[in-house]
């Protein structure tokens, strides 16, 4: 018996959703043909619908009762189907049936497999490592790389193992791990991470961490644990199946019982059946999702927004999420009496235009946006790793660098210039010092600036009574700098993504319901196991888009605070549903009892209430804040 029931349970999942919208289709039209009595036919033309739509419910009932003891809506369904069938009452099983499979693709539909996303995370292991030994290089699996191995790393490629520098000067891009949104410079004896990649210059390792010990493997391991903790929410009716079954058998043999009558008994069971309970919840969830995706979000996990309608806490990454994620010049600064700022400005950017560093081409692109000028011209062009640039401007020698080439070339006012300077470090910005015939001429501040729609956003939270707090990979005085223009009191700075993780975990712990809002791979875990995850779809990474439940497609924040609101209004529009639904079951259970309703009757009586439920859902699509 139970592996025929395993069987049958393979044959039902054949077909997939398609199958069940033409199954549909064609079992409304047999019930229109049957209700009009459009078509002269040997049988009742309901009989289609009862064998497309009631036979999987019998089948799936049958299928619950005997694998698992599992006793949901559908046992009810069937025992209403098959006692209608039974004393010939063959529109109402159909439409009962009909209506049931309605409420099920419903359900498919809105309820959308969760993306874990680990796939493409598993692509970004780096698949090579070359390996130096007795001064020969050999490429060889980064998984046979062995603890103490010497590697070395080309300009471009990601780093195969987690190590230390034991030669040369780079700079590596750590967003993969820590979101950081500028690249790190990096010289012997500092640690680098496999996953991140080398932007310029050759370097050679020393291997510390393999194979499932090594970061990007730390990584995958946090987004799985996370998946795993992430309950999933059964359906009401199914989830009250047991005492509704009960309740209606009961009502029904009492019935019976009491009149003598078979027909009032079936009519009870008919008008029991939970149609309008089972469509509830599915189309207002639908309906918001319509709503949601006008104003930007894509909603992939059906119970997504139930969930954000009881999130207390939002907790924010900062790089990409709050802010623009590149940096930009916030400020150009003279330390010399006869030039300007601007001046200062000109020269440095003429001096980064052939850098290949990331803070040299961000120089080199905000001075041709802002001031629309063509460049000064440079020759002579020397890039110096780890340090700055050096080049020729109208014939004057140009340093730009950071304090460490400022120190092997400063002057009497250096010492000066770096403590003026200081007060932008603190907040977490960067500084590139410009030096003109090895005299200090001033500096160039840059910073990740805030996204202009982030200050509304995060006032309207506090109005609807969710706390924003930011998990940023950055440093403490960048958090802080960031956290203080946007009024947001809980900041957490320097968060790898299990430190991310560990904080959500402690939120959840104290009952608090928490939504997430990030975009780099470094944020994948921490989506995963936020009650709701919620990624930047424009300049967020695949894994993160899809680790998430909700994806905000063109990055515009200012509309998170109409989604959380929606999400509530949802779920009022679903209590309203539920309360409508139980009470006009109630009526029709009261009316069949005293043989006011036949199961026709009664069928039409209670699925009219599952129409003016999907009408009431369909209010949402159209609901403003």
């Amino acid at each position: 018996m139970k592996k025929l029931a395993e069987r049958l349970e393979y044959l039902l999942e054949l077909g997939g959703v398609k199958k069940d919208i033409l199954l549909l289709a064609l079992s409304g039209a047999a019930l229109i043909i049957s209700l009009f009595d459009l078509a002269a036919l040997p049988f009742d033309a309901a009989w289609a619908a009862v064998i497309l739509c009631g036979i999987p419910i019998i089948l799936e009932a049958f299928i619950g009762l005997v694998t698992k003891f599992d006793i949901k809506a559908d046992v009810l369904v069937s025992l209403a189907l098959i006692a209608s069938i039974c004393i010939g009452e063959d529109f109402a099983a159909g439409e009962v049936a009909f209506i049931m499979q309605l409420g099920a693709l419903l359900e498919d539909l809105t309820v959308a497999k969760a993306r874990a996303g680990i796939e493409k995370l598993v692509h970004l292991t780096p698949q090579t490592a070359r390996v130096l030994s007795e001064g020969t290089e050999k490429v060889i699996p980064a998984q046979q790389v062995q603890v103490g191995d010497l590697l070395r790393v080309l300009p471009g490629e990601t780093v195969p193992v987690d190590g230390v520098i034991v030669s040369g000067l780079t700079s590596v891009n750590q967003a993969v791990m820590t979101g950081e949104s500028l690249p790190v410079d990096k010289s012997a004896g500092d640690q680098v991470s496999s996953g991140t990649v080398n932007q310029f210059g050759v370097f050679e390792m020393k291997a510390s961490k393999v194979g499932e010990d090594s970061s990007i493997q730390r990584m995958i391991r946090l987004v799985q644990s996370a998946d795993a903790d992430k309950a999933e929410i059964v359906g009401l009716a199914d989830r009250w199946a047991t005492w509704i079954v009960a309740a209606a058998l009961t009502a029904a043999v009492l019935t019976w019982l009491a009149s003598g009558e078979i027909i009032r008994a079936v009519t009870v069971l008919v008008v029991f059946c939970p149609c309008a309970l089972v469509l509830a919840t599915p189309t207002a969830i639908m309906a918001a999702i319509g709503n949601a995706a006008k104003h930007g979000f894509l909603v992939k996990e059906g119970d997504a927004l139930e969930r954000l309608a009881k999130v207390s806490k939002i907790t924010f990454d900062k790089t990409g999420t709050l802010t623009y994620g590149a940096a930009q010049v916030i400020h150009a600064v003279s330390v010399l009496p006869d030039i300007q700022g601007s001046e200062v400005y000109a020269l440095c950017a003429a001096a980064e235009q052939f850098s290949e560093h990331p803070l040299g081409k961000a120089v080199a692109r905000c001075y041709r946006q802002e001031t629309g000028k063509k460049m000064l011209q440079a020759e002579n062009f020397q890039m110096i790793p780890g340090r700055g640039v050096m080049a020729v401007v109208e014939g004057k020698e140009i340093l730009a660098g950071n304090r460490q080439m400022m120190e092997e070339h400063k002057d009497k006012t250096s010492e000066q210039v770096f403590a003026q300077a200081k007060q932008y470090l603190d907040q977490g910005c960067t500084v590139i010092y410009v030096m003109a015939e090895q005299v200090m001429a001033g500096y160039l501040v840059l910073s990740d600036t805030v996204r202009k729609e982030s200050p509304g956003m995060v006032e309207h939270l506090a109005k609807l009574k969710v706390q924003p707090v930011l998990l940023t990979g950055d440093n403490e005085n960048a958090a802080g700098a960031i956290a203080g223009q946007l009024h947001i009191e809980e900041v957490h700075g320097d968060c790898l993504p299990e430190d991310k993780l560990q904080w959500i975990a402690s939120y959840q712990k104290n009952q608090e319901g928490v939504c997430m809002i990030g975009d780099g791979i470094n944020d994948a875990p921490a989506l995963k196991r936020a009650d709701v995850g919620i990624a930047m779809g424009g300049i967020g990474s695949d894994i993160a888009v899809d680790a998430a439940d909700i994806a905000l497609v063109d990055d515009e924040v200012r509309e998170l605070p109409h989604l959380l609101a929606l999400s509530k209004r949802m779920m009022t529009t679903i209590k309203c549903n539920l309360s409508f639904s139980m009470g006009l079951n109630f009526l029709a259970v009261t009316l069949a009892v005293t043989g006011i309703l036949n199961p026709i009757i009664g069928a039409l009586v209670h699925n009219a209430g599952s129409v003016l439920v999907i009408i009431n859902s369909a209010l949402l699509l159209k609901w403003k804040m």
